[in-house]
């Protein structure tokens, strides 16, 4: 079986349908054929960020990116690190 993708659009309306016209998350996700506690998530994502919610497949938020770009920068020091101290030891062993 494969999962269900959602646009943003239906998100977004989905969180409307609940916060706006009252709709208890048990009758709106009956009603649109999603899980309640799926649509209890988008109303949480939702909320926390309306701007930056369900930025979509293979998009992050700008918090994100920063993150996955420090992250490879701290992987990058790492190895330039690891092959100082390997070639500072080959060094060491040709001088004794």
């Amino acid at each position: 079986m494969q999962r269900r993708r959602f646009s943003r659009e239906f998100k977004v309306e989905a969180v409307r349908l609940v916060r706006e016209r009252g709709v208890s998350l048990a009758q709106a996700g009956r009603d649109l054929d999603v899980h309640e506690n799926v649509l209890r998530k988008w109303v949480k994502e939702f909320g926390s960020d309306p701007g930056q919610a369900f930025p979509g497949h293979g998009q992050m938020k700008p918090e994100q990116l920063e993150i996955e770009r420090l992250r490879r920068e701290v992987n990058k020091l790492k190895a330039e690190r690891d092959i100082l101290k390997k070639a500072a030891a080959f060094f060491a062993r040709e001088v004794i």
